[in-house]
């Protein structure tokens, strides 16, 4: 069983249980920081905010099914009052939960099911280049998404294309990807559609500089097109596990890579996933 498909089952086994990341550690073997990067970038979720969307979705359901007041289900999905389950099932789904109950519409909100762990079986994939590099500078847009709603990356590459080849100091031959962390407690991230550039060079100041230090990455190959990234973030996320690789704790720790042979029609060719690792 994958290290993600692991963290599922204890998930969905516990959920209404109180479960720290330290719990997720014991289980799986692996640090808090690999479990906050991999996780996210597997699911969409961080680990706190896919099991607060778990606990007040199977919390809907009994609203739904005539529950017969709020605070009993608030205390059973892990809320200690009345308000600060209100608050979350307001953030998490538009509505109040005295509202949702009156019309018991699981169709009006959207719920968060459970994945299925098989989704996450691990892939076989080729070990990696292992790649000191120095400190790079790296020139793009950048945007806030949420990693469970993401849609919006394909434009925001679209929207930097007039930029590759015309921006002063700008390395030929390749375009990158840079994830920012996912914030605790939600799914929000930060992502850069970049390039790298020469120290010094002047930026149009719509766009965003970047510095990230230097480090060793792990650069796995991706074999597939754009849409199928996933699968090898999670084979190369245990690969490095079971090299006993650390993740580095570095902002823009996580970098996707298209290099000369990409073909942005296509979105297949030439793509690598590179993992900054610690000393």
């Amino acid at each position: 069983m994958s290290t993600t498909a692991k963290m599922l089952w204890v998930i969905e086994s516990r959920f209404r249980e109180p479960l720290t990341l330290d719990d997720l550690v014991a289980v799986t073997g692996k640090s808090k920081s690999h479990l906050s990067r991999v996780f996210p970038l597997l699911t969409g979720y961080s680990i706190s905010a896919y099991l607060r969307a778990r606990r007040l979705t199977e919390a809907a359901r009994l609203l739904a099914d005539g529950a017969p007041d709020i605070l009993s289900v608030a205390l059973e999905a892990g809320y200690g009052s009345h308000e600060a389950f209100t608050r979350a099932f307001r953030d998490q789904f538009g509505i109040t939960p005295d509202q949702f109950r009156r019309q018991r519409d699981l169709n009006a909100i959207q719920l968060v099911e459970p994945f299925r762990m098989y989704t996450f079986a691990t892939n076989t994939i080729a070990p990696p280049k292992i790649e000191s590099k120095p400190k790079l500078q790296f020139a793009g847009l950048a945007q806030r998404h949420k990693m469970s709603q993401a849609a919006g990356i394909p434009a925001q590459w679209q929207a930097f294309q007039a930029y590759i080849g015309h921006l002063d100091g700008a390395v030929p031959g390749a375009a990158y990807g840079l994830v920012g962390h996912v914030e605790d407690g939600s799914d929000d991230f930060d992502y850069v559609v970049a390039v790298q550039i020469r120290d010094g060079a002047e930026l149009p100041p719509e766009l965003t500089r970047i510095t990230v230090p230097a480090h060793s990455y792990a650069r796995f190959t991706h074999s597939g097109d754009v849409t199928s990234i996933r699968s090898t973030i999670g084979a190369s996320a245990e690969w490095l596990a079971s090299a006993g690789k650390e993740l580095s704790d570095a902002p823009y720790g996580f970098l996707e890579y298209y290099g000369p042979g990409f073909d942005p029609i296509a979105g297949s060719g030439d793509i690598e996933i590179w993992y900054a690792l610690k000393p």
